[in-house]
């Protein structure tokens, strides 16, 4: 397993069509030692293919309930074809979930979490790193950096050895301070939660950022500091709050935890929310939002919700 890096984006392309090969019940058993031996070939292939068979997986239940209705009919040559149809079904979601849950980008990260994963590090100097969902980031102590590859990350140092968080629009340095740090292909939002750390965007002059304080780094330089309640339980208690906030902004967010898609009709972007609710169960969000406002939950499959205005009975 030696070598130059292997072709990541063709890694995944081909773990999905090995699944497709095998889920279409067409594979023969030089199939199966042909697909044995890729994987043997290379890290990546095996891990693009654990990623494949874990996300098909939780996909089980769009062609299961596809072929409910037909594959219980008496007829062998129409439950082969139906199989092997299915199974071509499979390729798009199992290729599709891989890409949606673990973007090709962040594969060669030192750590990174799928879609509405969250997970805690301690690293060996005894700070704490914890990721948000779809997230990933480098982690080099010796030269004592943390690259934000992708998404959000909380850093907790408690020693007086500062770590360097490197953004796409600059710099922050962290020592004896915890801070969160949100980035997106347009800009980048510190927080500071305890202690004081120092900012140096790509633009401007470098800056000091105290606990309860908060900024946005842009390719142009910083914004105005602003004030926010570090109090306020956050994706790193696995709640997501809303204050009067709108509901196209809420389920935006809500979306970048749930694996698949979510949909939700025009009319129902201004309607306004207020709550505290669980990551660890975003079905049993929609379930409340669906109590508490003019809405309905339309479920085509766990991973493809719509939701659309409550008709009003005339």
């Amino acid at each position: 397993m030696s070598g130059p890096a292997p072709d990541v984006r063709q890694a995944v392309r081909a773990a999905a069509q090995w699944l497709a090969l095998l889920e279409s019940g067409g594979a023969t058993e030089q199939d199966r030692a042909n697909l044995q031996r890729w994987r043997d070939s290379c890290r990546s292939h095996e891990l693009a293919w654990q990623k494949a068979q874990a996300l098909r997986q939780r996909f089980a239940d769009l062609p299961s309930a596809l072929a409910l209705s037909s594959l219980d009919r008496h007829d062998p040559a129409r439950r082969v074809v139906l199989r092997r149809a299915l199974g071509a079904v499979a390729l798009v979601p199992a290729a599709w979930l891989i890409s949606r849950q673990l973007p090709l980008e962040v594969w060669r990260a030192d750590l990174h979490t799928a879609t509405g994963e969250r997970k805690q590090v301690q690293l060996a100097d005894g700070s704490s790193l914890e990721l948000n969902t779809a997230s990933a980031v480098d982690v080099d102590l010796p030269s004592r950096r943390v690259k934000l590859v992708e998404g959000e990350m909380s850093l907790k140092v408690s020693g007086t050895s500062p770590l360097t968080i490197q953004t796409r629009f600059g710099q922050v340095i962290v020592s004896q301070s915890e801070v969160c740090v949100r980035q997106n292909a347009s800009n980048c939002r510190v927080s500071v939660f305890n202690g004081v750390v120092q900012l140096q965007p790509l633009q401007d002059a470098s800056l000091t950022l105290r606990a309860g304080q908060q900024i946005n780094l842009q390719a142009t330089g910083a914004s105005g500091i602003e004030p926010f309640d570090v109090l306020q339980p956050g994706w790193r208690e696995g709640v997501l709050m809303a204050r009067n906030q709108a509901l196209g902004d809420f389920l935006r967010e809500l979306d970048t935890y749930r694996p698949g898609v979510l949909r939700w009709e025009p009319e129902l972007e201004a309607l306004r929310i207020t709550g505290s609710f669980r990551l660890d169960d975003t079905d049993r969000i929609l379930a409340l939002l669906a109590a508490s406002l003019p809405l309905e939950v339309q479920t085509r499959t766990r991973y493809w919700v719509t939701l659309v205005a409550r008709k009003k009975i005339v």
